[in-house]
């Protein structure tokens, strides 16, 4: 089905962006090498919209907790609207 398939495509983005999230506390990870840089770019896409209206408090950015929300409801929303479809 199309919901499972959703559901799951939206369980990987997750864990790429967690995993992007646990890089960032690795102190000499250089981020312009591959895979890193890819991974950075991927995250990114997800987390710069919300880094334009929420700033950091001191040290801790809050723009992928905000992200993590909003994504979370964008696929419950798009899975229950593809399972009321039947699709």
């Amino acid at each position: 089905m199309l919901s499972v398939a959703v559901a799951r495509t939206f369980d990987l983005i997750f864990l790429i962006l967690f995993i992007a999230i646990v890089l960032t506390w690795v102190p000499n990870l250089n981020w312009n090498n591959e895979p890193f840089k890819t991974l950075r770019a991927f995250s990114e896409f997800f987390f710069a919209p919300f880094r334009k209206f929420i700033p950091p408090i001191g040290m801790i950015d809050l723009s992928p907790i905000v992200a993590f929300f909003m994504l979370q409801l964008l696929s419950y929303l798009l899975v229950k609207m593809l399972v009321y479809f039947g699709l």
